[in-house]
């Protein structure tokens, strides 16, 4: 777990993916719509990628990947982005990420 902190505090945008998931996926499309280049991490190709899976989990992902944090704080999976995004919540959240106006 004090890996998956560790990178997930280390840049203001985290995901942590693997790089044949769909979901994964559009949460990248989103971020990169949105602005935003997140860190990404792919969890497949990491060789503690079980270990960092299982940290998700325990940190309280219901789907360990994609796993999102913003500032350092775990924001969730793909429904709880796609969530505060359709609420009007995850662009102010963005904010001082963005690299585009």
């Amino acid at each position: 777990m004090d890996k998956v902190m560790r990178l997930a505090s280390e840049k203001g945008v985290v995901l942590f993916s693997k790089s044949s998931c769909c979901l994964c996926y559009a949460v990248k499309i989103l971020f990169q719509e949105l602005g935003v280049t997140p860190t990404i991490h792919e969890i497949d190709e990491d060789p503690e990628g079980r270990e960092m899976e299982k940290a998700l989990m325990r940190l309280g992902c219901n789907a360990p990947i994609p796993a999102v944090f913003i500032g350092g704080k775990l924001v969730g999976s793909t429904n709880e982005v796609m969530s505060l995004h359709l609420g009007g919540g995850l662009i102010p959240l963005l904010k001082p990420y963005q690299t585009l106006c």
